[in-house]
């Protein structure tokens, strides 16, 4: 196995989602119009949840990490994307692709680790609420959002360094609008039996370790939530949580169906069709479900505009 990049490949070829130039005006329109709102939503997030001091909380102190990862999550596929379209080219540099993919590992990641620090936050907030503020203190929550980060960036350095060990030789058409990891595995044209057993135990690892926290602290949460005698006491609870769970339900059913259906169809334009889901859709929908589904947000929100709460 070859232990340096193949020096003749210098770009490749992203196929995108339809070669014929008269649907480009409207998946650029598309896509734009998703990015710009993906951008302003979870920007208003980040500044409604810095501006109030209401929202001082390690709740907000998450959802304000979530929002920007899901801006830099969108900015690594999206921008590259409607720059191809309006210069009608394809082309990606050996250089850039690889950045792509190295920050797209990143921030896809971050996106998991936040969504199971958010489910422990809600853990702790409903089955220990008198311990909540002792336990959830400032010095925790900074921590695990810098585990989160040193995980991804970990993780990331990993998996990118793997595939620079790859050489790819003729076949340098990737059918798909990013540089994904599994892609640029397939094309390589050297053993990437590695690579693959790095990917896929990182997969469960990573990936799995996380989500089995989230489906723990939910279990918790709804023993607690039916321990409860009363009916609004009920409602209460589960309202704390109930944005979270939607958006948790959203990024991995949406993200676990990707990857489910291409590994069984195995057909690459309709996996990357359906990538939008958790790559453009997710992170757009997310400022949405927390700002109608959240009384705190809507307060925030009139006092900063300068609208009298009713």
């Amino acid at each position: 196995m070859q232990s340096v990049n193949d020096t003749r490949i210098s770009e490749f070829i992203l196929l995108g989602f339809s070669e014929g130039p008269e649907l480009q005006p409207l998946i650029f329109g598309l896509f734009l119009s998703m990015y710009l709102i993906t951008v302003c939503g979870n920007l208003i997030i980040i500044l409604v949840a810095l501006s109030d001091s209401h929202l001082y909380t390690p709740m907000y102190f998450f959802l304000s990490n979530l929002s920007f990862a899901d801006i830099c999550f969108a900015s690594t596929t999206i921008p590259k994307m409607l720059w191809n379209i309006q210069t009608q080219t394809q082309v990606i540099t050996y250089a850039d692709c690889i950045t792509q993919m190295y920050f797209f590992i990143i921030f896809s990641g971050l996106d998991i680790y936040l969504l199971a620090v958010m489910a422990y936050d809600r853990f702790v907030a409903i089955c220990h609420p008198l311990q909540y503020m002792v336990i959830m203190n400032p010095r925790l929550c900074g921590l695990l959002v810098l585990m989160s980060w040193i995980t991804s960036v970990s993780h990331s350095l990993l998996q990118t360094s793997m595939v620079l060990r790859l050489s790819f030789c003729t076949e340098v058409k990737i059918p798909h609008f990013f540089c994904e990891l599994n892609q640029m595995i397939q094309l390589a044209c050297s053993d990437t039996f590695s690579n693959n057993m790095v990917m896929y135990f990182a997969a469960m690892l990573l990936a799995g370790g996380p989500l089995s926290g989230i489906i723990y602290s939910y279990s918790k949460i709804v023993s607690s939530i039916r321990r409860i005698s009363s009916g609004k006491g009920k409602y209460k609870a589960f309202s704390t949580c109930a944005s979270h769970l939607s958006v948790v339900s959203l990024f991995f059913c949406t993200s676990l169906g990707v990857y489910l259906s291409s590994a069984v169809t195995q057909n690459s334009h309709t996996s990357a069709v359906a990538s939008v889901m958790y790559t453009v859709v997710t992170p757009m929908l997310n400022p949405f479900i927390y700002s109608l589904r959240n009384k705190d947000i809507k307060m925030a929100l009139k006092r900063i505009i300068g609208v009298p709460a009713m």
